[in-house]
């Protein structure tokens, strides 16, 4: 019996919660899967999990036994880190998820850069709007936006994004500027999954949040689309603020409702807690988090409503020369 590869099938089966979840997972037949653990419970001459038709669930040895085998394999992973020079200089493959459009305008161009900087570093960039498992998926840092709920992992904060309702100066010409959230019932809204709700937005009032019924006339998986068709003229969508900025910023879409938007939303990396950090992902946080955190400054309502009296001002001043 190889204890290594007993004690990593265990965690397996108890992070997934079942023998053939754990077969997948590791990409092994599933009578391995049972056979090790077997094997393993042999060995110890006890009981580690307790099985039904319905579930798993660890005994009380079996409890203790796993934590202190997720601390020996941690420790063998960290010596193979040391050993390859994984803390001496910044190299090795280096996995970082992001969501699809900020990670597309925003985070991709900067990691070009990086590899310039870097050339022993390789990146794989994942773009997902979904939350990942970092320690399953073997993700060394994911950019998330929105409140971390109980997260273990440590952060790295780049600044904070909010909401903002928005439409095309032509169809708020034709149907009228909502004043209240409970106007929009009489509006056409493109609505973008599975982020929110094709029946209802939620809004901060005086009494707190609440939410109010739209109508959907699209619904889309996809912020390029929503906004696209928002600068169209389809009618008005709910997006964050960096999906949306560049169209903002030039006029395309006008932003409604906005004294009524919910607390902003944190922007930060997320990376797994280890005793040390290794050089490679040390040296990409340094190198994107600055021109991130300028990049999601830029992206805020005040800076770009003060880009926007820059331009007025700037006119102004042309007019006034050239009179």
């Amino acid at each position: 019996m190889d204890r290594l590869d007993a004690m990593a099938t265990l965690i397996a089966v108890v992070d997934t919660g079942s023998f053939s979840a754990a077969a997948r997972r590791l990409a092994t037949p599933l009578p391995t899967i049972s056979r090790r653990i077997a094997e393993l419970e042999s060995h110890l001459g006890a009981q580690l999990l307790t099985r039904s038709t319905r579930r798993l669930a660890l005994t009380e040895i079996g409890l203790n036994y796993v934590t202190a085998c997720r601390r020996v394999l941690e420790d063998i992973d960290e010596a193979e880190r040391l050993a390859s020079g994984e803390y001496s200089a910044p190299r090795g493959h280096l996995v970082i998820a992001s969501p699809v459009g900020f990670g597309k305008l925003h985070l991709a161009p900067l990691i070009v850069d990086f590899l310039e900087a870097y050339p022993e570093v390789d990146v794989e960039l994942r773009l997902v709007d979904v939350p990942v498992d970092l320690i399953e998926l073997h993700i060394d840092a994911s950019l998330r936006i929105g409140q971390l709920e109980n997260s273990s992992h440590l952060q790295m904060r780049l600044g904070a994004i909010r909401h903002v309702v928005c439409a095309s100066p032509g169809y708020l010409e034709k149907h009228g500027v909502p004043v209240h959230p409970s106007d929009l019932s009489r509006h056409s809204c493109i609505t973008l999954t599975p982020l929110h709700a094709p029946t209802a937005w939620t809004f901060n009032t005086p009494s707190g949040d609440e939410r109010f019924p739209i109508s959907s006339r699209m619904s889309v998986g996809n912020a390029e689309v929503a906004v696209a068709a928002a600068v169209a003229g389809l009618g008005l969508t709910r997006v964050l603020y960096y999906q949306a900025h560049k169209e903002i910023a030039e006029g395309r879409l006008k932003v409604v409702l906005d004294a009524f938007e919910p607390p902003i939303l944190p922007v930060q990396f997320i990376y797994v807690r280890n005793r040390l950090m290794p050089l490679k992902l040390r040296a990409f946080l340094d190198f994107v988090g600055p021109p991130l955190r300028a990049r999601v400054a830029a992206m805020t309502p005040d800076a770009i409503a003060a880009g926007e009296r820059g331009v007025v001002i700037a006119k102004a001043a042309t007019h006034t020369l050239h009179k």
